[in-house]
């Protein structure tokens, strides 16, 4: 086997991967906040699992870059996988009690293994050669392509199998996944951990490197204004008289719309630049604002949250490769870990707001809440550009 070929072997393995790892989070955005609307009396809480499952996500960026720092990549997503399982038996007990707090106690393994799972990108870019890192990081995240097929069908096809205790089915037959993720990862010959007395750098000085800065922030505008919109879309289609079905199926389309151009965003990122394409990502989410202020028809819902995974995907894949060029390959697990903090941070964030903002202030405000912070991200890739050019330092 050439080289290449060996290369291309290992993509597709994490993009196998990261679809099953996804498959968990795709399924919980089409149950979580309907489940917890049923559980809890207080129904601005009904998001809060989700909450907690995203601040988890956050947590585990820290002790993910020690793991993968320390024992490499294939030992970190395999604790990624045991976390994900213990995640998905525990919403299943939470269900079957009919208990919230149990329910909720089942989003801090999950969060920590979807936080690991979020590293596969990065694995992608490390296994790939310079000119090829970022068709590799978009063909990865193309892994999101089956799980936005797989997730909802897993919904549709097994909420009721155990009535009356709606949706216990669905996270047995999710528990599976991680062990199928398990069986993969021994195949997978990943690159070894960066050597520790090269990896001196201060993460302060790696952090406040223009690029960085504008990576993160892309990153944080990109998910935070996805997770705000697609956690109380469900809640928002069920007020409207929108079934559960209905409403996966949106959910359904989102994730494809997220998923789907990784086949080509790469090759668009390596034709126009990192910077064009996330602008591109931010006047796609504008005109998913526009079009979900228009109105609350099932068509307003469906394009709407179309759009919304298009511009995530435009804007995520442009940040997770601009942020390549951010550090050495001796820096890259602090880089990563500090971007993914801020990342997963502002979506824990989003998410406890998520149930709040939209039983307190309504799906207008919640969408027009999202336009000044994209605006802001074009703001400061133009500031990137001046800074760089000032410096003399290539973008």
């Amino acid at each position: 086997m050439t080289d290449e070929a060996a290369m291309k072997r290992q993509v597709w393995l994490l993009l196998v991967c990261q679809a099953l790892m996804h498959t968990t989070i795709v399924g919980q955005a089409v149950m979580g906040a309907l489940i917890g609307h049923s559980l809890v009396e207080d129904k601005s809480l009904a998001t809060l699992p989700i909450a907690i499952q995203m601040t988890a996500t956050m947590a585990a960026s820290i002790p993910a870059g020690v793991v993968f720092s320390r024992l490499g990549r294939r030992a970190g997503f395999s604790l990624g996988a045991v976390a994900a399982l213990l995640g998905s038996l525990t919403f299943a007990y939470g269900v079957w009690r009919a208990d919230f707090l149990i329910y909720t106690l089942g989003a801090i393994p999950a969060g920590l293994g979807f936080g690991i799972g979020q590293h596969y990108r990065f694995a992608a870019s490390e296994v790939a050669p310079p000119a090829y890192r970022a068709r590799a990081i978009g063909l990865v995240m193309t892994g999101g392509v089956l799980s936005a097929g797989l997730g909802p069908e897993l919904v549709k096809a097994t909420s009721d199998l155990f009535v009356p205790h709606l949706f216990l089915g669905t996270y047995l037959a999710i528990a599976v996944l991680p062990l199928l993720c398990l069986g993969l990862l021994t195949f997978t010959r990943l690159p070894p951990p960066p050597a520790r007395d090269e990896a001196a750098t201060p993460i302060g000085e790696i952090i406040a490197r223009p690029t960085f800065i504008a990576a993160a922030a892309a990153g944080m505008v990109a998910f935070g204004s996805m997770n705000l919109l697609m956690t109380s879309t469900p809640l928002e289609m069920m007020f409207c008289g929108f079934a559960v079905g209905a409403s996966a199926t949106v959910i359904q389309v989102h994730a494809l719309s997220m998923y789907a151009p990784g086949f080509f965003t790469g090759r668009l990122i390596t034709r126009f630049g990192a910077r064009r394409i996330m602008t591109l990502g931010v006047v796609i989410n504008l005109a998913c604002i526009a079009i979900g202020v228009e109105g609350r028809g099932y068509t307003n819902f469906l394009v709407a949250l179309g759009l919304l995974g298009l511009g995530w995907n435009f804007m995520f894949v442009g940040a997770t490769t601009l942020l390549g060029s951010a550090h050495s390959a001796a820096e890259r697990v602090k880089a990563q870990a500090a971007n993914d903090l801020l990342v997963f941070g502002t979506v824990a964030c989003t998410a406890f707001l998520s149930g709040a903002l939209h039983a307190g202030a309504g799906w207008n405000a919640m969408n027009l809440a999202l336009v000044p912070p994209l605006l802001a991200v074009v703001g400061l890739f133009a500031w990137q550009q001046w800074r760089l050019r000032g410096r003399q330092v290539p973008a």
